[in-house]
């Protein structure tokens, strides 16, 4: 059994601590084996069940799946640490430093009377310190890890700001009918984004849209299942609620 000093109430250099130590030689070898591409997915899913958490309004939840992502970047600072290339204090470091630096209305002399003024200079200053010199380039930064809907709202928004025509609502249906129309030879990508700009029209979030699509899904089944029955004739007969 590892030395280790147990207390009423843990912060933050406790949760460094004791993943030094669940990494050390003396701690677990599950979590010595670890990579950061061995747990990327852990990440991933945290994230997520942390947005659950928000979605459902459950605090109590939300503080289980905020420590459980901050122990996710804890855990992939340490293996950085370890390899000498930098450490949580950094990180810490890094994001300070953003913060003030992208908030000169805060901490410096530049005046934002509007969230829309501060978004803009956040952009700004974001480009400058990416050596963003062209709008491919800011395009190009976009996560290629993020869900492709999201991926494309992003990239749409930032086609936008380079200047692209935009295409009214009617403009885009048309699209989509052509396509439809195509039958078999029908390309999917193009109707998804030829959606995802829609979306943009209209000013909702293609991302949360089909997820409220999905849980509507899900409650349609559940309720469906829950009459009894022959299930696949009640699906048969209800597949239009669904």
């Amino acid at each position: 059994m590892i030395n280790f000093l147990r207390k009423e109430k843990y912060g933050f250099e406790d949760l460094i601590e004791i993943t030094k130590l669940l990494r050390s030689d003396e701690g677990c070898p599950w979590d010595r084996e670890q990579t950061h591409k061995s747990i990327r997915m852990n990440f991933v899913e945290e994230t997520y069940e942390a947005c659950e958490a928000i979605d459902n309004d459950d605090p109590v939840l939300l503080c289980e799946e905020l420590g459980d992502v901050l122990a996710q970047v804890v855990f992939h600072a340490e293996l950085e640490s370890e390899a000498g290339r930098f450490d949580i204090n950094d990180v810490a470091d890094g994001v300070c430093k953003k913060f003030i630096g992208r908030h000169p209305h805060v901490f410096g002399d530049v005046t934002a009377e509007s969230s829309e003024e501060v978004l803009k200079n956040w952009d700004d200053i974001k480009r400058r310190e990416k050596k963003h010199n062209t709008h491919f380039s800011a395009m190009d930064s976009v996560a290629r890890s993020l869900p492709a809907l999201m991926r494309a709202e992003k990239l749409q928004s930032k086609a936008k700001k380079a200047g692209l025509p935009q295409k009214s609502i009617g403009q885009l249906s048309d699209m989509i009918r052509s396509e439809l129309a195509r039958g078999e030879d029908m390309d999917i990508g193009e109707l998804l984004l030829a959606v995802v700009r829609i979306s943009r029209e209209l000013g909702v979030n293609p991302e949360e849209e089909l997820e409220r699509r999905n849980e509507s899904f899900l409650n349609g089944f559940k309720e469906l299942e829950g009459k009894g029955g022959e299930l696949s004739a009640l699906l048969a007969e209800n597949a239009d609620r669904l």
